[in-house]
């Protein structure tokens, strides 16, 4: 550890890092084939020649929102897991219930790198407020500190006047947990008139963070806050970082994972800096995940200039909203898959964007759909029949040129009129 990175991983030549995971793909496969679920669901699938993202691509997508029926056919992780239960350090268990587990290689959760970026170092101390009680945020953080080297003070969530005190008295120097429970200690703190001003930087997660609740912390005494991108079942996913005290545009990919950003309801990847949701492909020796689908929407960053961090790695542009849209239009459920079914029948859709529109029980249900030739209406009632076959429910198509469709990850775009 030296500078403003972790190790020489993070700095190392794109096409190196790239070289490398790819490298490393075949086994990976090859280790989760050995996994009874993962067995089931890569059936048939050759790990030797999985060594590139096209060959990746044609893998399946397990979903997130998968999870629970996996687990209630297979206790506890729906045999994806490679290490048993009984070798694991930690289960953990979110409201599903879902269960995940935590192996016992040091940062298992590779957390020392966001809080790196974020200014935590050796000899600092932090005050760890993620609950302790079931999930494992609080865990990520004190893994990560351990490989650092820096002391913990393990406050957890909730008793606002004990973390003041606890801030008053030991004075970290950085705060992480949410953002809305940051707020809640430094209004306490001015109640109770106590000095927390030795809180200078605070790494968040688990909440969204507008820029106005950022421009509110530093004016309220800290001025340096990174937001964190991280799940329960994969860790850390990205990172904001600075450089000169200067916020960089984006969040950097963790050097453990592999990114694909496809298009909702489908598994078919977006071109670069189209918004769609994030998939992500783990190396992990206890719980490897390939093509897992997150439920969330963003966009891989094409237009920042090289990070001055030093940090080469691609960047995203953070979380952007849920990718699962799955709607109800007339007592049925539209999903995501649908549309996308619809528009793999008809090659001549570029893009493809269900609209629901009027008022509850009357209902308007239109395909928009980019094609070559708006003009050209040849093709608009074989649509309008795919429409009814795949949903079915009546709806209208509309042609738009190439290009003029929302660039955010919408498959269904609910604008009812629901007053």
């Amino acid at each position: 550890m030296s500078g403003d990175t972790l190790d020489e991983l993070e700095t190392r030549a794109p096409q190196e890092r790239e070289r490398e995971l790819m490298a490393r793909l075949p086994g990976l496969i090859a280790q989760a084939q050995g996994a009874p679920g993962w067995a089931r669901i890569l059936q048939g699938v050759d790990a030797a020649t999985i060594d590139n993202r096209a060959a990746l691509a044609r893998l399946p997508v397990t979903r997130k929102s998968d999870l629970k029926t996996l687990q209630h056919d297979l206790r506890p992780f729906g045999g994806l897991n490679s290490t048993p239960q009984n070798q694991l350090a930690r289960v953990y268990m979110s409201p599903g219930p879902i269960f995940d587990p935590e192996g016992r290689a040091p940062d298992w959760w590779r957390f020392s790198r966001p809080m790196y970026a974020a200014g935590v170092r050796a000899g600092g101390l932090l005050q760890n407020c993620f609950s302790y009680h079931f999930t494992p945020a609080a865990f990520m953080v004190e893994a990560g500190a351990a490989r650092i080297g820096c002391t913990v003070i393990p406050a957890g969530s909730g008793q606002t006047e004990m973390q003041v005190q606890a801030m008053a008295e030991l004075k970290p120097d950085t705060y992480i947990g949410t953002p809305s429970f940051l707020k809640i200690i430094i209004e306490k703190a001015r109640e109770m008139g106590a000095d927390i001003s030795s809180v200078k930087q605070a790494m968040m997660g688990a909440e969204a963070l507008p820029e106005s609740l950022r421009r509110w912390f530093a004016e309220n005494g800290v001025p340096h806050v990174y937001q964190t991108y991280a799940s329960a079942d994969i860790g850390s996913i990205a990172y904001e970082t600075r450089s000169n005290g200067v916020l960089n545009p984006g969040m950097v990919l963790d050097e453990d994972v592999i990114l694909e950003i496809v298009r909702p309801g489908s598994g078919d990847p977006v071109p670069p800096g189209e918004v769609g949701e994030v998939v992500v492909t783990l190396f992990n020796p206890d719980y490897p995940l390939i093509r897992f689908a997150t439920g969330d929407l963003s966009a891989i960053l094409t237009d920042a200039p090289p990070s001055a961090c030093g940090r080469t790695n691609t960047r995203i542009k953070g979380w952007m909203g849920r990718a699962d849209q799955t709607t109800k239009v007339r007592a049925m459920f539209v999903h995501p898959s649908q549309v996308n079914e619809i528009a793999r029948r008809h090659p001549e859709i570029r893009k493809a964007r269900l609209v629901i529109s009027g008022k509850v029980a009357s209902d308007v249900m239109t395909l928009h759909c980019e094609v070559d030739d708006p003009m050209d209406l040849r093709n608009a009632a074989a649509i309008v029949n795919s429409i009814r076959e795949l949903t079915k429910l009546r709806g209208d198509v509309r042609f738009a040129e190439r290009g003029s469709l929302p660039n955010d990850g919408k498959i269904i775009d609910d604008v009812r009129d629901y007053s």
